[in-house]
């Protein structure tokens, strides 16, 4: 069988007939070319692959596009891994913080085995709307708290469990968590992510088991703007360690004991290519060389 003719019978199967198929096909073809392509196909075959008017598919014609749908459909998927060998891209979502702060380490190890290697880096926003970078192929990984469960469609691996701590001024008054948690109804400002995400909402609820309550809540888009907003003097700030040994000036630091760690951990849809599994391996490396104690168990 003539490859060209199998090309045009599966957009014309796929999109329901000759003059649809005219209009989808790629390249430019007139529709009489196709309708005689068609007639040398069935020639070829000795039988009738599909009803012009109305159109529909005959059971032969069912079994060959069911043949042929997946290599054709398949063709752009096997260009871009080609491409990819040749001049690989990774798009990376994640926290600020591990982007700033960790991420450059990896990348630049990255870099000896992937010398060719382009990668572009985007800031979380709210978690649902990594979540949908994923789905939608805007990112291909994602570095940030994950839940306990992947969300539909998506993989997850654990990386790290980090501590969460409040943020106070230097200024502040405040010695430790206990201190606020004796007031029941605290005032201050608490900054922090959505209440919407696994980090804040857990800990609201840890809150509410204990009898206290927090209802000044100011939401911001990333852990560092929790930690430029306390800096300013604007209120408490709910934030992971994500460097437990690093000391900052700006800010002090709250433990926040019986409160359960932050998993930090990689997102991804479907199978991983080979960048998206060297960089979640590079990451786990790191983080078993920063924090040996702090690594989850692959």
């Amino acid at each position: 069988m003539n490859v060209h003719h199998l090309e045009l019978f599966y957009y014309v199967a796929k999109h329901g007939g000759i003059s649809a198929a005219v209009r989808k096909i790629p390249y430019g073809i007139q529709q009489p070319a196709v309708s005689g392509q068609m007639s040398k196909l069935e020639q070829e075959l000795g039988l009738k692959l599909f009803e012009r008017s109305p159109f529909r598919l005959t059971v032969e014609g069912v079994r060959l596009f069911a043949h042929v749908q997946p290599f054709f459909e398949g063709l752009d998927a096997v260009a871009a891994e080609l491409r990819q060998v040749n001049e690989p891209e990774l798009h990376i979502g994640g926290a600020e913080l591990v982007l700033r702060d960790h991420l450059p380490a990896v990348m630049q190890q990255m870099r000896k085995t992937f010398p060719k290697m382009r990668f572009s880096l985007r800031t979380m926003g709210f978690q649902s709307e990594v979540e949908a970078w994923l789905r939608e192929g805007q990112v291909d990984v994602a570095f940030i708290p994950v839940p306990r469960r992947a969300p539909a469609g998506l993989h997850l691996t654990n990386l790290a469990r980090l501590p969460l701590v409040l943020q106070v001024h230097p200024q502040s008054v405040y010695k430790s968590a206990d201190e606020l948690w004796a007031q029941k109804k605290i005032a201050e400002p608490l900054i922090c992510l959505s209440e919407n995400t696994g980090i804040v909402r857990e800990f609201l609820n840890e809150l509410k088991r204990r009898g206290i309550t927090w209802r000044n809540v100011v939401e911001v888009t990333s852990l560092d703007l929790v930690t430029r907003y306390v800096a300013n003097g604007d209120g408490i700030g709910l934030n992971v360690l994500v460097n437990p040994k690093a000391k900052s000036r700006e800010v002090r630091t709250l433990p926040l004991t019986g409160f359960a760690p932050v998993t930090m951990g990689a997102l991804w849809r479907g199978e991983p290519s080979p960048l998206v599994q060297a960089v979640i391996e590079g990451v786990r490396h790191y983080a078993k060389t920063k924090w040996p104690d702090l690594v989850c168990e692959e």
